[in-house]
């Protein structure tokens, strides 16, 4: 799955105007870059950071790629059917709605590196056991939901306190290339390289593509110890305690329940009450439902229509991968020729490519073509819809703004999984997907009503 839907914490692309780290808006103070590990001496220090960062999301993004193509295939394997191994994927997605709020909230007052070690740690165990199940010939379908929620709620953890790592690692004029680095490792591992490896791994046997992610689990572990730092967040001031505790439940609210929700709600009310930024995030819901439907319904129409193996498999989910790494490399041309109100409709229309392909036109190249023009109508959006945000959420609302848009935007990825499998059931595999054809092809009134020209003109401030 794409990397984020609406993430606005990474760094805009090259040439773009970033608002974040160091950069303060007029009128306000900037965040500095405190944390950072910047200054005479360091430079060693914050490479060395650099590389450990890029190189565990290479790692931990390869095995969630292969895990991500070989729980399917085993429940295929143990007869289930569509609906029972869709539901696979909806375990591993489900805890992104249930814990993003609350697993945000942790990685603000714990140390994020231990964070990140420990969930590492906990999908290392949760895969080992799964290998042990499968040697032993006792893996069935609720073992492999439990290890799909285990790996699902580590994942939310992992990411989120991951994400937080950067400030605190690498140094503010450093950060705007990591992230890059760190984007297109997700992409490259996550989406390209690890379900192609996946297929690859589950025809030498289940267990050998079980082994890998655990090594890489456990890697990712080792990595992340060696970053150099400090990770646990700084204490907020006593002037922003006192401000969060009159927007709760009294003085001392700011670090209990009442303080905690009043954050919350103001970042979810401020991407509600803005119509460009309400429109995006309501968009995108609907396109990360249906691409969390695709790769849950995908299993079983592969086998059961194309009738393609585990490596043929793994090749049609990596041409997603694939379209992010062309849309990566040609955003800036398609903005400087379409615009960007046209670069972010072209989400719209890979997505409905996607959905459409399936259910007219059974063929396995016409299916990877589809997933390619996904793919890079999804970097696409991804890159502009964080430009935007970036020039519009006002810098100490970033963070929340951030949880509020995940959770709308990857809160839907487990019910695009779970009404993909009943629509599976109850109308088949090939009409499932055009019902979700048919719901994405409703988007582009709203969208172009609302995302026009001149409010992307107003967004930043030309």
């Amino acid at each position: 799955m794409r990397a984020a839907f609406a993430d606005v914490e990474s760094a805009a692309p090259a040439g773009a105007e970033a608002i974040g780290p160091g950069k303060a808006r007029p009128g306000e103070t900037g965040r500095g870059a405190a944390g950072s590990v910047a200054g005479p001496g360091e430079f060693a220090r914050a490479r060395r950071n650099e590389v450990v960062l890029v190189a565990f999301t290479a790692m931990t993004n390869l095995a969630d790629g292969v895990l991500k193509i070989v729980l399917p295939l085993l429940a295929v394997g143990l007869g289930g059917s569509p609906g029972q191994v869709a539901l696979v994927g909806l375990t591993l997605t489900l805890p992104w709605l249930l814990v993003s709020l609350p697993v945000g909230v942790l990685a603000d007052r714990a140390d994020r590196r231990r964070l990140v070690i420990v969930a590492d740690l906990v999908r290392l165990a949760a895969v080992a056991g799964l290998l042990v199940a499968v040697a032993a010939d006792a893996c069935s379908l609720p073992v492999l939901y439990a290890v799909g929620l285990a790996v699902g709620f580590t994942e939310v953890v992992a990411n989120t306190a991951s994400g937080a790592l950067v400030p605190a690692a690498v140094p503010a004029e450093r950060r705007a290339r990591t992230n890059a680095w760190i984007a297109g490792a997700e992409t490259l591992a996550n989406e390209f390289c690890g379900p192609a490896v996946g297929g690859l791994l589950v025809g030498l046997g289940a267990a050998v593509a079980l082994g890998s992610a655990a090594v890489a689990f456990a890697v990712g572990a080792v990595l992340v110890a060696m970053l150099v730092g400090r990770f646990r967040p700084a204490p907020a001031s006593p002037g922003r305690t006192r401000e969060a505790g009159r927007d709760g439940e009294g003085g001392d609210a700011a670090s209990g329940v009442g303080g905690v929700i009043a954050e919350i709600r103001e970042g979810l009310v401020f991407v509600w009450r803005h119509r460009l930024l309400r429109t995006l995030t309501l968009t995108i819901a609907v396109l990360a439902a249906s691409w969390s439907a695709w790769l849950a319904l995908l299993p079983s129409y592969a086998a059961s229509v194309l009738e393609a193996d585990a490596a043929e498999y793994g090749f049609l989910i990596s041409g997603i991968g694939l379209g992010g790494l062309a849309g990566a490399g040609l955003v800036s041309v398609i903005n400087r020729l379409l615009g960007v109100r046209w670069a972010l409709f072209a989400d719209l229309v890979g997505t409905f490519l996607m959905m459409g392909v399936p259910a007219v036109f059974p063929a396995a190249w016409a299916v990877a073509a589809a997933a390619f023009a996904g793919g890079m109508g999804g970097t696409l959006w991804t890159v502009n819809a964080r430009t935007i945000a970036q020039a519009l959420v006002p810098d100490r609302l970033l963070g929340r703004y951030g949880a509020a848009a995940r959770l709308l935007g990857w809160g839907t990825l487990p019910l695009g999984a779970a009404l993909g499998g009943l629509l599976a059931e109850i109308f088949g595999l090939r009409a499932a997907f055009a019902l979700f054809a048919v719901t994405v092809a409703m988007l582009p009134i709203p969208f172009l009503r609302t995302v026009t020209t001149a409010e992307l003109a107003r967004s930043s401030g030309s």
